[in-house]
């Protein structure tokens, strides 16, 4: 088992061919798992998990029209939209979640991209969650290279933009945003030395192809992200792709934890956080997600806008599974 206190000893890869990644998926079930668990030991203690807590800041009323997305102004899904919170609330949440157990703490606003005018109340924000303690993560639509670099200045240590799903499928997802455009965002990110959270979504539609290409994507990088969250689609009333789900269906569990483990393996230093979908998730499912190397977790009741398992009953699994939170350092 490494010692997560030291730094790592695999190394990454960042020419992986999609033919590679598809053979990886193509794995029997157990080899595949097995290869993946190996490399997460060789980086990670396996018995660890980071702990992230995430608050709306800013709820609705985005001009983008992504396909999944109860938050978006182009689809009738009965959320209602808010105006950025008061520095203080977000304050209040975050030493909540600190004294809760969070280790992360992630602020996500429902834009297209920021605006200089909010640039102040969000450095505000981020500078008063670090002093808190925590880790400091924003999801803030498309964002320049200076006011990156504000919100580096101010604390924040990552900057989450997804990519989604595949280049090939993106536009089955949404059509407001170019894909050249999600990845100029995250190299303005890199650029000025922030840390990049980067992940996707499974059960949109997409093909396994479509989950080759988006690893690949993120194999490929010059610099692998930092966090990979992986989500699985949490169907939405009123949302294309939600209303598509329910009558189709998403991924199967087992497809899911493949998803997991090719991660782990192209992008070995990355934390890979088992994200929105959990609720629908069996304790013994997620257990095979963390063995495959998923070694991150959001917590508390509600991500965004759609629910998320309670901390009891993480509480329970992690006593289960022998998992403990992640060593910070």
């Amino acid at each position: 088992m490494a010692d997560s206190v030291h730094p790592v000893q695999v190394s990454a890869r960042h020419d992986w061919s999609k033919a590679e990644i598809a053979d990886l998926f193509d794995l029997p079930f157990m080899e595949l798992v097995f290869r993946a668990a190996t490399v997460h030991r060789q980086s990670f203690d396996p018995s660890e998990v980071q702990l992230s807590q995430l608050l709306s800041i800013k709820t609705g009323g985005c001009a983008e029209n992504c396909g999944y997305c109860s938050q978006s102004a182009s689809f009738k899904t009965g959320l209602k939209a808010s105006k950025l919170m008061p520095v203080d609330e977000v304050l209040t949440a975050a030493r909540a979640a600190r004294d809760s157990g969070a280790q992360r703490f992630c602020m996500g606003a429902a834009w297209r991209d920021l605006k200089d005018r909010d640039v102040p109340a969000l450095a505000d924000m981020i500078g008063g969650v670090k002093a808190l303690g925590l880790e400091t993560c924003a999801t803030l639509g498309m964002i320049t290279p200076d006011q990156a670099k504000t919100l580096k200045d101010a604390g924040l240590d990552y900057y989450n933009h997804n990519l989604d799903t595949s280049p090939e499928y993106y536009d089955s997802v949404v059509t407001t945003r170019t894909y050249q455009e999600r990845l100029d965002t995250l190299e303005a990110v890199k650029n000025i030395g922030m840390k990049t959270c980067c992940g996707g979504i499974t059960g949109m539609g997409e093909a396994r192809a479509d989950r080759v290409s988006f690893l690949h994507q993120l194999a490929t990088m010059s610099h692998h992200p930092d966090s990979i969250p992986i989500n699985n689609l949490v169907p939405v009333s009123g949302t294309p792709l939600g209303d598509k789900a329910r009558i189709e269906g998403g991924i199967s569990g087992l497809e899911f934890v493949r998803t997991i483990a090719v991660a782990r393996i192209v992008c070995p230093h990355s934390m890979v956080r088992l994200s929105a979908g959990r609720t629908e998730m069996s304790e013994e499912l997620q257990a095979l997600c963390f063995m495959a190397g998923a070694n991150s977790i959001f917590v508390g009741d509600q991500l965004l806008t759609t629910p998320n398992p309670e901390r009891g009953s993480d509480a329970h699994l992690f006593a289960e599974l022998g998992l403990k939170p992640m060593t910070i350092t």
